[in-house]
This record gives C-alpha cells, sequence and structure tokens, in this order.
C-alpha cells in the first residue's frame, strides 16, 4: 500500500500506541489556552510518547484541540481511547480522513461515471458516520478524486456535484460535515480534480447540502493560487474547516513565506471558532522542533 503523504506528515517520528492513557486523565494545564483551536496531530510531539502522551502533552502548552488524518483506519478500541483522553481535556476533534484515494492508480475519476467507484466511495463514507460518534468529531475530509483527460471538465464536475450530493445526503441530520480537500498539483498531487479553493466553493455551492463544504488548506492554496485572504474571503460561506502548514516544505509557520500572523488576525476577524488543523511537519527534529513549533503558533496567536 502507498503511503499517503498525510501518513507521512502524521507518522513521520510517532511511536506506537502504548499504556499510560492515564497521564492524560488528569486535567491539568501547564500554560495558557491558545486563543484559536490549532490543532497537533500524532508526531508533532513525537518525543513525549505515544498518542496519548502526545495528546497530554499538547493539552499542557495550551492547545485545545486534536487532528487525526489517520483515525477511521485504527481500531475501535485505539479510537476510543484517544477519543476519551481528548474528552478528559476538554480538546476539540478535528478532522479525520473518511475516504482516501488510491494515490498510486490515480483514482477514483468520479467524473467518468464509473459507479463502482462512486459507490465504494459512498460505503466510505457510510462506514465513517460510526467512526465521528466514536470520536466526537464533526468533521471529516473527503478527495474529490482524479480528473479523466479524456473527458471534458464540465462533464466531470457536473458527475463529481452529483456524488458529492449523494454523499451530503448520506450525512444530513448525523451532525458531521464532509470538507472537500483541495491540493495542489504543482508539488504535490498532479491529476487531481479538485485543486483551488474557489473551484471547491463552485462544487460545494452546485451541490447544495448542508453537509457538503470545503476544507481550506492554506499550504496547498498557497501553492496552487495564493492570494490567501481574499481567497479564503471569496469563498467563506463554503468553508468549514482550515489547515496550515507553511510553503516551501510543509513544516510550521515562520519557516517559509506565509505570514500566518495576518491570516490568524483575519480568522479572528470573521470571528472563526472551529478548528485549524496542523498539517505539517516541524522543521527541525526532537525536542527542540518541538518547542519551535509551540512558540511559531504562540507567535501567531498573538496578532
Amino acid at each position: 500500500m502507498r503511503v499517503t503523504r498525510r501518513s507521512l506528515i502524521a507518522a513521520a517520528a510517532a511511536t506506537p500506541l502504548v499504556a499510560g492513557a492515564a497521564c492524560a486523565e488528569a486535567p491539568q494545564s501547564n500554560a495558557a489556552h491558545f486563543s484559536m483551536k490549532f490543532a497537533p496531530h500524532e508526531g508533532s510531539f513525537a518525543s513525549r510518547g505515544g498518542r496519548i502522551e502526545q495528546i497530554a502533552y499538547a493539552a499542557d502548552q495550551g492547545f485545545t484541540a486534536w487532528e487525526d488524518n489517520e483515525a477511521a483506519g485504527r481500531t475501535v478500541a485505539e479510537q476510543t481511547a484517544m477519543a476519551k483522553a481528548l474528552a478528559s481535556r476538554g480538546m476539540t476533534m478535528g478532522v479525520f480522513v473518511a475516504s482516501m484515494p488510491k494515490w498510486g492508480e490515480s483514482r477514483p475519476r468520479f467524473g467518468a461515471g464509473d459507479a463502482a467507484e462512486r459507490d465504494a466511495f459512498l460505503a466510505d463514507i457510510r462506514a465513517s458516520l460510526d467512526v465521528a460518534k466514536r470520536l466526537n468529531a464533526s468533521r471529516a475530509t473527503i478527495v474529490t478524486g482524479f480528473l479523466d483527460p479524456k473527458l471534458p471538465l464540465d462533464i466531470q464536475t457536473a458527475r463529481v456535484v452529483d456524488t458529492m450530493r449523494r454523499a451530503g445526503d448520506i450525512v444530513t441530520n448525523s451532525g458531521l460535515t464532509l470538507v472537500m480537500e483541495p491540493l495542489n498539483t504543482r508539488t504535490d498531487h498532479p491529476g487531481v480534480f479538485m485543486q483551488t479553493i474557489a473551484q471547491g466553493f463552485a462544487v460545494a455551492t452546485a451541490v447544495d447540502r448542508p453537509g457538503i463544504k470545503v476544507l481550506a488548506d492554506c499550504y496547498h492554496e498557497q501553492i496552487q493560487s495564493g492570494n490567501l485572504i481574499p481567497s479564503l474571503g471569496n469563498a467563506w460561506d463554503q468553508i468549514a474547516y482550515i489547515q496550515f502548514g507553511d510553503n516551501p516544505g510543509r513544516k510550521e509557520p515562520g519557516s517559509g513565506e506565509v505570514n500566518y500572523g495576518n491570516i490568524v488576525k483575519w480568522l479572528k476577524s470573521k470571528r472563526y471558532d472551529g478548528v485549524i488543523g496542523m498539517e505539517h511537519g516541524n522543521s527541525i527534529d526532537g525536542r527542540a522542533g518541538e518547542d519551535r513549533l509551540i512558540a511559531a503558533y504562540r507567535a501567531a496567536d498573538k496578532v
């Protein structure tokens, strides 16, 4: 099985889940809470132990949310333990991935009208409902597949809209919102269907279901389109989740060219109170890198 970009980010330096969930059970805080719901993931604080220990450490540093793209693939016991750890520290669960493409095969191609691929995707969405309940999660990521070079884009768009509308019907009244993630084609994901926040806005608007929105990953948008704050503003009504990651390198804020302090300031002006996923690695290995990660988010949060 091909290692995905999310697996690399989440598991680069991670250790397995180990005993000791009690570390997360005694509510305590060693630092003031961040004003925004920045969400680390397994691997952000790899030196502190396994997943449960990392959650506890993140809470002690003032983080109030957590993100786990790989959660749907974990055992029920692991999901339950993570949910318990988050609840014990008053932390909000961010996204998990509800359905992931076969990257090496450049599939699915929903625009091609393949009923089997569409139905497999919709089965993933149905399965994600139980995962969301166990994790107390209100957001799950979906990727709208790959382009079919043989078909007009307008035909593909109509078919993607139909597939997403069906997914939206599945999650109606469930409390779960599916967020479509536009991905860049210039560095990481050549050939994907959805490439910009603007395109996500167009599809979500056409789908017209409350359970289908857009995930605005600033790393991808910076590479593909730039102009981040106007891009977010133009699509704001359809954005239901934010992710950070600097460019180049996809590391913490301050390691690249993006002024995340200004983006945080803008998000505060919009009164955004959702989770901001820290979907990136650390620019320095070990505890020095973890300290730098925390400092980077403190700096961005102070604006």
